[in-house]
């Protein structure tokens, strides 16, 4: 069985695109999206659309949670919420209430079975959408926050920054982001996991796209922070 992972779209369909077509050529038995679909980026009705169009497994991220009510005080810098819910409310400008029905409805973790191997999948925790846990959070961290499973492989986005981790006989795996990837690398990221014949193998994939038409496209469609988030776009990094 081969699973491709993709996470962190963030409206950024040049990026979905090429990484489809990426995927395409490995063979996949089957996409699975872990969050982040349509909000911060300049085009979120097409690619919810072309999410919702691939038939995969979707759960939610905290991102589509916010395109759902709105981003709390807390949650973000008190300096950018302002300005991030107006990216919201342009976002939500671009959708109908179905996108946001789906959207509210998806489910927050899933687990898949190749052969006799387990993976368990979410977008930040099993119990949270926002919390942050980095490459270089210490193995006790890891352990509390998000192994409470007996999957053999545990995989997670949100942090927009990919890794590949053993802990404990299991294989800890983030899957960076396709849309706005923050390590300092600007090509689209996602992960392949094949199970066969008992063997595993797990990859993070990178993929070229044009960044300068996605951050052109913010000043096209007029986005609210348009500069910010297009500079994130072209330097793979915030």
């Amino acid at each position: 069985m081969k699973y491709a992972f993709i996470s962190d779209i963030h409206g950024n369909t040049v990026a979905l695109e090429a990484v489809l077509e990426d995927i395409e050529k490995q063979q996949v038995d089957k996409i699975v999206v872990l969050g982040d679909l349509c909000y911060r980026g300049p085009q979120p009705k097409k690619a919810l659309e072309i999410v919702r169009s691939l038939n995969s497994d979707v759960i939610k991220g905290n991102a589509d949670e916010w395109v759902v009510r709105g981003v709390q005080k807390g949650e973000v810098p008190d300096e950018t919420l302002e300005i991030m819910n107006k990216e919201r409310e342009w976002t939500l400008s671009q959708l109908n209430e179905g996108d946001v029905t789906f959207l509210k409805n998806l489910p927050h973790t899933i687990t898949l079975k190749a052969e006799d191997i387990h993976i368990f999948a979410f977008h930040a925790t099993p119990d949270s959408l926002f919390d942050i846990i980095l490459p270089n959070a210490s193995d006790e961290i890891i352990s509390e926050k998000m192994m409470s499973t007996d999957a053999q492989i545990v995989i997670y986005g949100h942090i927009h920054n990919p890794f590949i981790r053993s802990i404990n006989g299991k294989i800890i795996m983030n899957i960076g982001s396709v849309g706005l990837p923050f390590d300092g690398l600007p090509k689209a990221s996602y992960a392949i996991v094949e199970v066969e014949s008992g063997n595993i193998r797990t990859t993070i994939e990178r993929v070229a796209y044009n960044t300068e038409k996605t951050a052109n496209l913010y000043h096209e469609v007029g986005y609210p922070n348009a500069e910010v988030l297009s500079s994130f776009v072209r330097n793979g990094k915030r």
